[in-house]
């Protein structure tokens, strides 16, 4: 099969679970959700059967890129599909509504929001020129992919945070099961190990409390790793910047980023939902129900100081087509994001638990939006 496109002059690994850049220790290999769903045709079966709307939104979208793909009669345009199809049944059963480790936040309908309407919104504001077909089929991956494992020990030596370590790694095993190899598919290989990797966020507050634990952070300098990505290149890859793979690469690392925090430019009252589901999921990581009234505090300070952490400290957008889709939006929330914070505080100083913080942020969010 032909691949997207590929260039001599680069030794890749192989797709075995090593990684093409980095060259971390091999340590993630395949589960049971793997074998869940071990084909293409296990895949199309599965969202044919749960979830065809998905099916839908990728015929759309081919529909979109109607011109893009008859320019490139070569691309494995089927196998690009499948690969996404595959990564969403996975994900719909390890940490999604298919499973029995449900996640609230990283689950198959995180996928939806990235793969649908931000990918949408950012073919408006650039056009769907602005980028090559193999890139729009990587932002795809990317939103498919990029949270396949999220159960890893943390191992803080590392840089780039075990989750997306083992997701770059069962990604490969996607691509090598769709057809797609390093020797004709290298700079897909390259560029989907540094959209992953860039996607490690740290999330902690400059002193975190005790019960922060591995759902919260990895690296230490604070954001998206994404943003600071270049550094560890320059460390790891000598000579990489006069490599015109690895700067495109190190480009859509930055797009895929901005895609995967975009929760920030949506309606207010979307933004916050899914800042309520990231709650409920970090809640059910440290093994705290929301009825607990040891839940209280903790939930308090995610939605009230953590939040302004993240949103006006940690959260940037990286990109020019980021910030061009984005950055408005997210300036549109800003002050109703300061007015809950403030009136979270006020309301929920003597709130019993977690429940009574959330009945309140719920409350809130309705006066505001």
């Amino acid at each position: 099969m032909a691949g997207f496109g590929s260039h001599p002059g680069y030794t890749s690994g192989e797709v075995d679970g090593d990684a093409v850049i980095f060259q971390y220790p091999r340590e993630f290999p395949a589960d049971e959700c793997e074998r869940l769903v071990p084909d293409a045709e296990t895949a199309h079966r599965l969202v044919r059967e749960r979830r065809p709307e998905l099916l839908d939104l990728l015929e759309q979208r081919r529909r979109r890129f109607a011109a893009l793909i008859a320019g490139r009669p070569d691309a494995p345009v089927a196998g690009a599909e499948s690969a996404i199809l595959i990564a969403y049944c996975r994900l719909a059963f390890r940490h999604g509504s298919w499973g029995r480790d449900f996640h609230h936040y990283h689950n198959e309908n995180h996928i939806f929001e990235i793969l649908g309407s931000r990918i949408e919104r950012l073919i408006d504001a650039i056009g769907i020129d602005s980028l090559s077909l193999r890139d729009w089929f990587l932002l795809a991956l990317f939103a498919a992919a990029h949270d396949l494992r999220q159960r890893e020990a943390p191992l803080w030596e590392a840089g780039i945070g075990s989750n997306e370590r083992a997701s770059i790694e069962e990604t490969f095993r996607i691509l090598a099961l769709c057809g797609f190899t390093p020797q004709r598919n290298e700079e897909v290989f390259l560029s989907i190990e540094l959209m992953i990797a860039g996607s490690t966020f740290d999330a902690r507050p400059p002193h975190p409390p005790q019960e922060y634990n591995s759902v919260d952070s990895i690296v230490q300098s604070g954001g998206a790793l994404a943003q600071k990505i270049d550094h560890k290149l320059d460390k790891h890859v000598g000579g990489w910047r006069a490599d015109r793979r690895l700067v495109h690469a190190q480009e859509l690392a930055l797009i895929a980023a901005d895609l995967d925090t975009a929760n920030v430019a949506e309606p207010f009252p979307l933004f916050m939902a899914s800042t309520e589901r990231l709650c409920l999921e970090r809640e059910m990581r440290s093994h705290r129900d929301s009825a607990d009234p040891a839940s209280a505090q903790p939930v308090l300070r995610f939605l009230t100081s953590g939040q302004e952490h993240y949103f006006f400290d940690l959260h940037r957008f990286s990109s020019d087509p980021g910030r061009r889709t984005f950055a408005p939006a997210k300036q549109a929330n800003t002050e109703r994001m300061r007015v809950l914070i403030h009136e979270l505080q006020a309301r929920s100083t003597r709130a019993r638990n977690g429940a009574e913080v959330l009945q309140n942020f719920r409350a809130i969010v309705a006066e505001l939006s």
